[in-house]
């Protein structure tokens, strides 16, 4: 397939290649936090900083890049590494800029959902209204963005489930969260579909 290259001088495909081979036993998402850094490099190398829009339109180029390299490594039929509950880290690392000690208190009685964006029904799910929904549970490796992992114990609804229940348009880019502390993180909608 012939693209028109998304950074100048730069072969996605055997950038891909490469890396998969110098690093095999690398993951997935291992490898894409990588990307970040790669497009750091770009931005640094190739843009003045202080011309904002050279510096939105190589960020743009890294983003597209970046959801290129995902797109190429992803595979519908894969599934996360599974672990025994002999596996599972203990103590599991809490996450976050701060301390447990001054994590929000959520009453859980009162906790709703928000739902929003491009969906059929944004009303709020509450805890008990999210039972409902058949539970999964699966023993996986969370790998976090900051570069550590922790193996853990997980168990809820399925998203993919839940996006198609509030009708959620499965051509959007990505599906976007906002927790409780006011972190925001997006997946991909692919990735979000996955069982």
């Amino acid at each position: 397939m012939n693209r028109k290259p998304i950074l100048p001088g730069v072969d996605a495909d055997a950038l891909v290649r490469e890396a998969a081979g110098l690093m095999p036993a690398l993951t997935r998402r291992r490898f894409l936090s990588g990307t970040g850094t790669l497009g750091a490099l770009a931005l640094l190398t190739g843009c003045k900083l202080s011309d904002g829009r050279s510096a939105e339109t190589m960020l743009e180029k890294i983003s597209t890049f970046n959801d290129e390299v995902q797109s190429a490594l992803f595979r519908p039929s894969s599934t996360a590494r599974t672990f025994s509950e002999a596996d599972i880290t203990r103590p599991f690392r809490f996450n976050a800029y701060y301390g447990p000690e001054d994590a929000p208190d959520i009453d859980g009685m009162t906790w709703r959902l928000e739902v929003g964006g491009l969906v059929a029904d944004k009303s709020p799910w509450s805890r008990a209204r999210l039972e409902t929904m058949t539970p999964h549970t699966q023993i996986t490796e969370l790998i976090c963005v900051e570069g550590w992992s922790a193996i853990g114990k997980w168990r809820g609804p399925r998203l993919s489930e839940l996006l198609k229940i509030v009708g959620a348009d499965s051509s959007a880019k990505y599906v976007g969260f906002r927790c409780e502390d006011r972190y925001f993180t997006s997946i991909d909608m692919a990735t979000a579909l996955h069982n």
